[in-house]
């Protein structure tokens, strides 16, 4: 989630596209756009390709800048606290409707109404602006509940800190029903370049945080005001900015403002209907957020929250940048193939999309279990965030590492259900995924020692993960046939087999190299760069040598969308 709203680690990717809302009915025809909105998109094209680096670059400057100043430390696990509480509260109430509805209902109004849909729009922003901005109020006034909920070790300064954050749902929905109304009138590169805003904002108040108190580990007592609206307030700064900096394209596009009350011709029962199930979904989920919320939190030793956090980051860098890139491009191919019942090339789509995504993903991932102090230690290892937290990341980077693959099947999956479309399976296949991991967790928080906490809440993550590859898998197949598994578990096998002698690469360059498991920074930076190069290159050779074509198809698919502008 580089780029977004950092407490929203757990927010899932199907939430921040546009999925059909309704399960019974066929999908919508999009509107044919303005002349000016279609070049609008098209020449936007290359500029959102770079906008999305850029924001993934700058949102892990901004994580890296934030453990330089805070460290692994309570002071540091109580700012991640207070910055879950907003993405919390905003997903739970908000977050899933909004994304699963208000794109769709937009593109019908602009379609079907004289005005093309300028007044619908007016409404929906207006009864968003409301609900936000009571969300945000009552938010703000049960913060000491929540943080009590939290189990943290200062309660104190995170309630301090989340008077400041908690305001962040307004401009968060705002940005997010903001960017809604571009899209749907055909501009997605304001909305690609505001997360930068957003990232630079936090990352100049961190970066004169260590300026003015320099890098040294407090006390939540020693926490005194000034330390407190810095870093809060430039948190809560660094949204507002986000939202602002939409303002000007929503003018380009031509939409202006007006406060409208007539909510009733928004047909707001049709809205909850639409909104039901991701609500069910959303709902869940944050139940999960608040396990691994109080359950880290409670360990008390060993990777704290900061560190969950920024390994989460992580492992969404690498799906975010193969993973979604390969369901975005598959996912209108399958809707098309769904909505004309054809269902054998939804199946050999969906078999490809699987093949590529492991096949691609399955290197890095070897590289999170494998390189992982290296990792911890080059990137995480500035200002206060010493040795001894590069090393508690190191192990829950291996489980990150572990869960990647299955995770991104995961969504390839539920896209394919919402392509059908149909989004009540995936929310259903949830609850019980999220039951198994809550159980896992809580099983490995009761059984092991503190210090394997925050690997063992990713660890529940990785086998819900592969639990929903599974029973999806089985749902799939039920409602339309083979879906082609020889194929798919022949690739996969092959996908296999490369990675482990990539990984026995890896592991003998480390062995090799000097350092071993105490790298000074200069050492682990040399692990990770020769290691790295041995696990790719490894990995490239065996898969030429197993015909593991999925390899070229994806750098061919990436070489296009690079191009593509």
């Amino acid at each position: 989630m580089v780029g977004s709203m950092p407490g929203r680690v757990y927010r899932s990717e199907h939430a921040r596209r546009t999925a059909p809302a309704d399960p019974g009915a066929a999908p919508s025809p999009a509107p044919e756009a303005p002349a000016e909105e279609q070049g609008s998109a098209a020449g936007h094209s290359a500029v959102m390709a770079l906008g999305s680096l850029v924001s993934r670059l700058t949102g892990f400057l901004r994580t890296v800048v934030i453990a330089a100043a805070l460290g692994s430390t309570v002071v540091g696990d109580a700012y991640t606290t207070a910055q879950w509480f907003p993405g919390m509260v905003y997903e739970l109430l908000l977050g899933g409707i909004l994304t699963s509805v208000l794109v769709p209902v937009l593109v019908r109004a602009r379609k079907a109404e004289p005005d093309r849909g300028e007044a619908y729009t007016q409404r929906l922003v207006t009864l968003a602006v409301l609900a936000l901005g009571a969300t945000a109020v009552l938010a703000v006034a049960g913060a000491p509940l929540l943080v009590w909920v939290s189990r943290t070790d200062a309660p104190g300064l995170v309630t301090a800190l989340s008077y400041l954050i908690l305001p962040t749902i307004f401009f968060y929905g705002l940005a997010g029903v903001l960017t809604a109304v571009l899209n749907t009138r055909g501009h997605f590169a304001a909305p690609m370049w505001a997360p930068i805003l957003n990232n630079l904002v936090v990352i100049g108040t961190f970066g004169l945080y260590l300026l003015v108190y320099g890098a040294e580990r407090l006390t939540p007592e020693q926490m005194d005001a000034g330390r407190i609206g810095l870093i809060g307030g430039g948190t809560l700064l660094g949204i507002v900015v986000q939202a602002a900096g939409l303002l000007p394209a929503l003018r380009r596009v031509g939409f202006r403002m007006r406060w409208r009350f007539d909510f009733a011709a928004l047909r707001l029962r049709e809205l909850g209907r639409l909104g039901a199930w991701m609500f069910c979904y959303v709902t869940v989920n944050q139940v999960s957020v608040l396990v691994v919320l109080s359950l880290i939190n409670a360990g008390g030793a060993g990777a704290g929250l900061l560190i969950f956090n920024q390994v989460y980051l992580l492992l969404m860098m690498a799906h975010g940048i193969v993973g979604v890139s390969i369901i975005m491009a598959l996912l209108p191919r399958m809707s098309a193939a769904a909505a004309d019942r054809r269902y054998e090339d939804l199946v050999d789509d969906l078999s490809k999309g699987a093949r590529m995504a492991a096949a691609v993903l399955a290197p890095i991932a070897v590289m999170y279990v494998v390189l992982a102090l290296p990792i911890a230690t080059t990137l995480f290892q500035w200002g206060i965030f010493d040795a001894d937290a590069s090393r508690a990341t190191a192990p829950v980077l291996v489980m990150a590492g572990l869960a990647l693959v299955p995770f991104s099947l995961s969504q390839l999956l539920m896209f394919a259900f919402y392509a059908l479309p149909d989004t009540k399976t995936p929310a259903l296949v949830n609850v019980g995924a999220v039951g198994l991991r809550i159980a896992v967790q809580l099983g490995i928080f009761l059984a092991f020692a503190a210090s394997a906490v925050a690997a063992g809440m990713m660890l529940g993550n990785g086998i819900s993960y592969l639990a929903a590859v599974l029973l999806l898998g089985v749902l799939l197949r039920r409602r339309l046939g083979p879906l082609g598994l020889r194929r798919i578990g022949s690739s996969l096998g092959r996908v296999a087999v490369a990675a482990a002698g990539a990984a026995v690469a890896g592991l003998l360059v480390l062995w090799l190299l000097p350092g071993d498991a105490e790298p000074t920074k200069l050492g682990a930076a040399v692990q990770l760069l020769a290691g790295a190069m041995a696990v790719g290159g490894v990995y490239l050779g065996l898969a030429a040598l197993l015909r593991i074509n999925e390899v070229n198809e994806v750098l061919a698919l990436v070489r296009s969308k690079i191009f593509r502008g």
